[in-house]
């Protein structure tokens, strides 16, 4: 029989996959799969930083929904990515990192360059492996990919030693995928879907609480619906937004720690929960037993260790979100019920809920002529039509993105949710515009979150990737810095940032576009300008900002929801 190398193996299965474009940094331990990659059609991307290898593969995933590749070396080419790893792992995001190691023979040995990435990742991706055999590459490979985007997606590392890339195997047929101990629930207990639509009908003051598997699962389309038919307010989490317009009249924003007032004081009044593809992490609940304490929950989510896990809820569904949603719709267009007279019974709630926002609607106090984030955030959205691809730092950037940008669509809001991953937002930004080239990719970044992976600029210039870098610049590390003010009588230990680059000299430096903006009045025009130059080039935009500017609504640390700091 045929045989070819274990290299062109790994190529011809990503090809298989649908793979064709992979990020990555070379090392002595995958040296031959990369002269391979020379000769093949999947399109390698030269990151300078394995963090960033796999932070842009994973925002690639984000917005297309398919599995993001990223390729790394043994030792510290694998330990570099693991932070990137375990920010993937935390969002459910589909991912296959291929790793380097040396060969069987020096493995356990303390060869140069050897480091049991397996252990170390063990505890941050959904599975992986060591392959042992040569026999055994092939199979391992299909297989990762399988657990990646099926189930809960999750990452999932491959560690392949050189020997066994080196080594002469047969390419044999792909066959469906069974894996006796992973089987996936992807169809409601139609049972458990008539109790969920009957409490619906018996509740008056419903609230859809919505998380990133609404996006995962790709039924934000079925989730509209229902909320439209029913006439039943919605609120999001940091992952969620997106999955409901967000300019739609029943759209309440985010829920939690920074969400609005609306939001959290729906749910704290709600007589039902319906929880979609969310996981009650502690940012939404606040103190846990004063989270939604007079409402019945329902819970949907294809990960059945995470229903009851946090909160204790009424009616579980072990389910894809979209297969059980459209199971819901199905049951009330064929129930004979009116939905028009269900939506009606909503009415009461709706308008108190109209009330709140009026009340306290998200906003900010203007200072004149100095910028405001919350401002820039807004002219972002007016000037893109809220149709930019938005990827985010982590901080008081991404809060102010989350709050002040209307997010319609699913896929547009690229953030690290879970793990909070400063760093993450420029590598995630090229790996989207890699995706669709034609999509206004915008990052928005704090001056200290900004500097964790910036050399990433050289691989937007490098390959034609023109996104734009929107700095809100406060000279502090600015979340911790509020916390300071308002806890530690403003102390600000370690969040002063004394000395900053000249972010428009450095955007020069790396054959981009710079501009800077101190003032509210320029900051349209500095935007349009951005948006033009981003046609060609890469453009850094340095917006000086009030110093201390805070993140508001805010829920303190072990406080309920419902005791917001408010403007």
């Amino acid at each position: 029989m045929n045989k070819i190398t274990g290299s062109e193996v790994i190529v011809q299965c990503l090809l298989e996959e649908g793979v064709t474009t992979i990020f990555g940094f070379p090392g002595g331990a995958v040296i031959d799969l990369y002269d391979t990659l020379m000769d093949s059609k999947v399109h390698h991307v030269l990151v300078r930083h394995e963090q960033g290898a796999v932070h842009a593969a994973d925002g690639l995933a984000r917005v297309t929904g398919d599995v993001g590749v990223a390729l790394l070396t043994s030792g510290p080419g694998a330990t570099n990515g693991v932070t990137a790893i375990a920010t993937a792992y935390m969002d459910s995001i589909p991912m296959v990192i291929l790793t380097g190691q040396v060969p069987t023979p020096l493995i356990g040995n303390d060869a140069f360059q050897e480091v049991d990435i397996v252990g170390i990742t063990r505890p941050c991706t959904k599975h992986n492996y060591l392959v042992n055999k040569a026999e055994d590459l092939l199979p391992t490979l299909r297989e990762a990919f399988h657990i990646a985007r099926t189930g809960r997606p999750g990452p999932v590392l491959v560690d392949l030693p050189k020997d066994v890339v080196a080594s002469m195997i047969e390419f044999t047929e792909k066959k469906p995928i069974r894996m006796q101990n992973y089987q996936p629930t992807y169809e409601p207990h139609l049972g458990q879907v008539e109790k969920a639509c009957k409490a619906i009908l018996k509740a008056k003051q419903p609230v859809l609480y919505v998380g990133g598997g609404v996006i995962l699962s790709n039924s934000n389309e079925e989730l509209t619906v229902l909320a439209k038919n029913l006439n039943i307010p919605v609120t999001m989490t940091l992952m969620g937004l997106g999955g409901f317009p967000g300019r739609d009249s029943l759209s309440m924003g985010m829920l939690g720690m920074h969400g609005s007032y609306t939001s959290n004081m729906a749910v704290a009044k709600s007589d039902l929960l319906i929880a979609v593809g969310a996981r009650f992490d502690d940012r939404v609940t606040g103190r846990v037993d004063a989270f939604a304490p007079h409402a019945k929950i329902i819970h949907i989510d294809i990960d059945p260790t995470s229903i009851s896990k946090n909160v204790t809820v009424d009616i579980p569904i072990v389910a894809d979100c979209k297969h059980a949603l459209a199971a819901m719709n199905k049951w009330f267009s064929t129930s004979g019920e009116n939905l028009q007279s269900i939506g009606d019974t909503h009415n009461a709630w709706i308008e108190t809920i109209n009330e709140w926002t009026k009340k306290h609607p998200m906003t900010y106090h203007d200072e004149g002529e100095t910028i405001k984030p919350q401002f820039v955030i807004e002219k972002l959205d007016e000037l893109t039509n809220g149709d930019a691809i938005i990827t985010t730092e982590v901080g008081q950037n991404q809060m102010w993105a989350a709050q002040f940008y209307k997010f319609n669509r699913p896929r547009h809001l690229v953030t690290s949710g879970g793990l909070g991953t400063m760093g993450f937002g420029l590598p995630a930004a090229i790996g989207a515009k890699m995706a669709f080239p034609e999509a206004t990719v915008i990052d928005v970044a704090g001056d200290g979150s900004i500097q964790m992976n910036i050399q990433e600029l050289s691989t937007a210039k490098q390959y034609g990737c023109p996104v734009i870098v929107c700095i809100l610049n406060n000279n502090y590390l600015g979340m911790v810095r509020q916390w300071q003010e308002l806890f530690y009588d403003k102390r600000y230990a370690s969040t002063v940032m004394e000395v900053t680059p000249d972010f428009v000299a450095l955007a020069e430096a790396y054959g981009a576009v710079g501009f800077r903006c101190d003032k509210t009045s320029e900051v349209k025009e500095t935007i349009r300008k951005a948006l033009e130059a981003v046609k060609e080039n890469t453009v850094i935009l340095d917006f000086r900002i009030s110093r201390e500017e805070g993140v508001f609504p805010m829920v303190p640390a072990g406080k309920a929801t419902t005791e917001m700091l408010l403007v």
